[in-house]
């Protein structure tokens, strides 16, 4: 039977648009033996208009066979598939970032759920509609291409937009019932989400468990940042405010806990999106994620072995 987590690793981005500037990441994640590492294509100058620019993703590709890496992806940050006027550009870029997925081996493509900005009411009406269709779209390609697309709960920015809560992306992921679809549950953006509705943590975090198919790990402390002025990030880690993406144990988030009671799907991806700003933290952070994966596995096995025991 498939491991529940399949691997664990970290995110890398480019600094300048080329490919060639993520190879000290994944050498570095390489050398202290992570599985995979995810590729922020948002970072990099591989589309133009929606199509994919031939000679760069040949440099993508060039780059991430260099190392003995698994690879994931991850789309634009600012998509959203609930945006009426941008949202054919939109499914465009996602069709052509799951072929970047083939030409570098990767299995798996985070999408951003969407939202619907205070300033624009009328998008509303059908906004989970169009996601919904959307998505449907998207999946038949990337089913074509043994591709997951896995939507990823995102944290209310703006008072007053529209914002899917954890469960709420769970009950999108379940409607759609594809096998190319699944959940991206980021621990940090539910805790954010769950203290500023008021939502019980662990209850959105269950919720979501059964339709999850990635994990994006960091730490916070589940505080939304509101509108205080950070000149510095090293100002919003101090204070303890917004999505910190902070080394594991850093924050509050109850990482025990969570890896004690919550399972997933077979073949989950647990990604670290730890930038290397902490670099001297991201071995240890290793060695804690790989206990968190070897804990979730060796629970999904004895449950395996229980319903095998012959009974009497």
């Amino acid at each position: 039977m498939a491991k529940i987590i399949s691997g664990v690793g970290f995110n890398t981005v480019s600094k300048d648009g080329h490919a060639e500037s993520i190879v000290n990441d994944l050498k570095y994640y390489s050398d202290i033996g992570a599985d995979f590492a995810e590729v922020c294509l948002g970072t990099i100058d591989i589309l133009a208009g929606g199509r994919v620019v031939r000679d760069r993703l040949a440099a993508l590709a060039n780059v991430t066979g260099q190392f003995p890496l698994r690879y994931s992806v991850h789309g634009l940050v600012s998509s959203n598939f609930m945006n009426a006027s941008t949202l054919r550009h939109q499914i465009d870029v996602t069709k052509s970032f799951i072929e970047v997925c083939d030409a570098i081996g990767s299995t798996l493509l985070v999408q951003h759920s969407g939202f619907v900005s205070p300033d624009r009411p009328a998008d509303r009406a059908e906004a989970d509609k169009r996601e919904h269709d959307a998505l449907v779209e998207v999946a038949e390609v990337a089913a074509k291409y043994d591709v997951r697309v896995a939507l990823e709960n995102i944290f209310t920015v703006r008072a007053g937009e529209y914002r899917k809560t954890p469960t709420q992306v769970a009950e999108t992921v379940r409607a759609l019932d594809h096998p190319n679809v699944v959940a991206t549950t980021d621990f940090s953006h539910a805790y954010i989400e769950s203290t500023y509705r008021g939502l019980d943590y662990m209850k959105e975090l269950s919720h979501m468990a059964p339709m999850t198919g990635h994990l994006h790990v960091h730490d916070s402390f589940g505080r939304p940042a509101g509108d205080t002025p950070f000149f510095y990030p090293q100002e919003a880690s101090a204070l303890g405010l917004g999505d910190l993406h902070l080394p594991i144990g850093w924050g509050s988030i109850p990482w025990e806990q969570i890896f004690a009671e919550l399972t997933f799907l077979p073949g989950t991806i647990l990604m670290m999106e730890i930038s290397n700003r902490f670099r001297s933290e991201q071995a240890s952070c290793l060695a804690k994620a790989r206990g968190f994966a070897e804990a979730v596995n060796r629970r999904s096995q004895d449950s395996d072995t229980m319903t095998k025991i012959p009974t009497q």
